[in-house]
């Protein structure tokens, strides 16, 4: 009698499954390697990497190959920003270069005005009654009143009219700088019949000596302005004759319209 024989056929899993869940995880790489690739706002790197991609699908054809791929515009909107930004900075550094070449020329011409009305002041021996002093916002020339004026009044002197005669010659050379006339006066109160206040006799005074100023033609008055400011800016003590001196004043005030901080003008 044959024995029976027994055959154990083994069991195998079915694992076709495995071929699309492989490519759907390809697929995903893709996927996240394109958005990275995106978030680095660089087209160059973009277009690497869709070639390397193309290349690894069905021998470089595929997906990535058609034509609907939106190309990167931000590269070169990054680079018309720095263009921009670079041409800002030249003007910005050219109109500095500008200003530090008008400031240098100020300078020097005021230099040169105060040179002339130093050589003036002490050829004529009035060093006691004007002196000059320059700085960066202007050449000040400060006068006396006693140069000017009889004490409590407004009207020059007939012997004075020569001083500004001369300061008019040398300010005639300069008709591009702005220039105020001042008035100033001490604190001690004045109540006239034609000066009710030290307002009054300083703007008076400041008026008079600009309008001098003027008669010989030389000069613009478009760039002139008179004001009085009275008791109110001592450059002194009031409490000693000296110091009460020093501040009855008119001063001629030559502004520059450039300095370290840029451009300064009181005239519009």
């Amino acid at each position: 009698m044959k024995k029976k024989r027994h055959e154990h056929h083994e069991e195998h899993i079915d694992e076709t499954w495995l071929i699309p869940y492989a490519d759907l995880l390809t697929l995903l790489l893709a996927l996240f390697i394109i958005l990275f690739a995106s978030s680095q706002i660089d087209s160059k790197k973009f277009e690497q990497i869709m070639k390397g991609l193309n290349s690894g699908f069905n021998g470089g054809t595929g997906m990535f190959e058609q034509s609907n791929i939106v190309p990167l515009t931000v590269s070169p909107n990054i680079e018309k920003k720095k263009e921009d930004e670079k041409k800002k900075n030249e003007q910005e550094s050219q109109q500095e270069q500008q200003m530090k070449a008008l400031h240098d020329k100020e300078m020097q011409d005021l230099k040169e005005l105060q040179q002339k009305l130093d050589g003036y002041i002490k050829d004529n021996g009035l060093l006691s009654q004007l002196e000059t002093k320059l700085n960066e916002d202007m050449l000040k020339i400060t006068i006396r009143d006693n140069a000017l004026f009889q004490s409590g009044s407004a009207e020059i002197k007939q012997e004075s009219q020569v001083l500004a005669q001369s300061i008019t010659s040398m300010l005639s050379g300069y008709n591009q700088y702005n220039v105020e006339v001042a008035g100033f006066t001490d604190n001690v109160p004045i109540n006239t019949r034609e000066f009710q206040s030290n307002w009054d006799l300083s703007a008076k005074r400041s008026l008079n000596f600009m309008k001098l100023l003027m008669q010989n033609g030389k000069i613009d008055p478009a760039h002139y302005r008179s004001i009085g400011y009275g008791e109110y800016q001592p450059i002194d003590t009031n409490d000693t004759a000296e110091g009460r001196a020093k501040n009855r004043r008119v001063e001629v005030n030559i502004i520059r319209q450039i300095n370290s901080a840029g451009a300064k003008s009181f005239i519009p």
